[in-house]
């Protein structure tokens, strides 16, 4: 069975499109976006759920790295 919840890869300007069962549910900046996005869908333990690949995939880039320009002002 596929994970129900897919996270896709960081955008170039940060943030990640989070999905449960195909339905767009907004773009996470953090965990904390993950689990309050989670937690409107009738996922309250949801934090639990963010590294077990029963539930979550991460797509591209590494879990946990929600991305976004360089701050550096090189």
């Amino acid at each position: 069975m596929a994970a129900r919840i897919v996270i896709q890869e960081p955008s170039p300007t940060g943030g990640r499109r989070v999905r449960v069962d195909g339905t767009i549910l907004g773009l996470a900046h953090s965990d904390r976006d993950v689990t309050e996005f989670l937690r409107r869908a009738g996922l309250p333990d949801a934090e639990h759920l963010l590294d077990d690949p029963a539930w979550v995939e991460w797509r591209g880039g590494r879990p946990h790295d929600y991305g976004g320009p360089s701050l550096s002002s090189a």
